[in-house]
């Protein structure tokens, strides 16, 4: 006989799509356009302009926002001005903390890098920055668990929140899945073969208001089915627990503010993939809606 297929409560899915609805809010935030040879690369709020123009050298003032000056011709010219602006940024505690890995600046996700930034600047410069997370689950007799890693209480952004089992941000030169496979090693101990293995489910966006500036986002989404006896070992210190949880814990989860936004929405991306928001469920069009936000910075 075949199993029924389990469904989240509607009251349950109306508090998580509340919940959810309040930390992806897009924003309301005024911001000023950045722009590089004439692309829009980035959304800086304004108060922050007069600290960037202090250095002309740099940056300049332009008719819809602010600008690199022309003379940075390059982006290898272009990419160390603005390290050094980033490294004053933070001395001055403007920015999260140092990573020392780069982001790729470019004027869309087709198009050769600008310049590339310091990940701590990120948010403060609004620039489209780039993730790969995914889904560790494990299939049951009675359907499926979903790992999920607790990130540890120095990290810079979220502290001490629950996570998806992997997720990294794409630095500079590198791509989707080659950053899932390092991260899903570093993150849970998970060997490189069976990271490959993992299924590709799209992009999921993000755009919203943050205390460090604009975070906006585009997330690559995997789902990684592991072996029913393996135990994520964390590797680099940035995860402190590991939870495995049954589809019921992990909605009860995302009603509540223990887990990071951005792994609740690639969570509730899974459950809406595979069929666990019944198909009349009122709030089904507001998590789907969700996943890809059509709202931009007002300038």
């Amino acid at each position: 006989m075949a199993r029924e297929r389990w469904f989240a409560g509607r009251s349950a899915t109306a508090r998580v799509a509340a919940r959810l609805e309040r930390a992806l809010a897009p924003p309301v935030r005024t911001y000023m356009a950045w722009f590089v040879e004439g692309h829009r690369v980035g959304w800086i709020i304004p108060e922050r302009v007069p600290r960037l123009i202090a250095r002309p050298d740099v940056f300049r003032r332009a008719e819809r926002g602010v600008e690199l000056v022309p003379a940075l011709a390059t982006d290898a010219a272009r990419t160390a001005a603005v390290a050094e602006i980033a490294r004053a940024l933070s001395a001055e505690g403007a920015l999260t903390a140092w990573r020392d890995e780069r982001y790729a600046v470019a004027a869309d996700a087709t198009r050769a890098p600008l310049l590339e930034l310091e990940r701590a600047a990120a948010r403060y410069f609004g620039i489209h920055t780039f993730a790969s997370h995914a889904n560790g689950v494990v299939a049951s007799g009675d359907g499926w668990r979903m790992w999920l890693a607790r990130r540890s209480p120095t990290k810079a952004i979220d502290p001490g929140l629950l996570d998806n089992l992997v997720g990294g941000g794409i630095p500079a030169r590198a791509g989707p899945r080659e950053t899932l496979v390092k991260e899903a090693f570093e993150e849970a101990g998970i060997p490189a073969g069976l990271a490959r293995d993992a299924r590709g489910a799209g992009t999921l966006d993000v755009c919203r208001d943050q205390p460090e500036g604009l975070q906006w986002e585009t997330m690559h989404v995997y789902d990684l089915w592991l072996p029913s006896g393996f135990a994520p070992q964390n590797q680099d210190g940035e995860a402190v627990e590991h939870r495995l949880c049954a589809p019921q814990e992990l909605v009860s989860i995302l009603e509540g503010d223990d887990i990071t936004a951005d792994a609740s929405l690639v969570a509730v991306d899974f459950l809406l993939r595979h069929g666990h928001i019944e198909p009349g469920d009122p709030s089904l069009e507001s998590l789907d809606r969700l996943r890809h936000p059509e709202a931009m910075p007002r300038e």
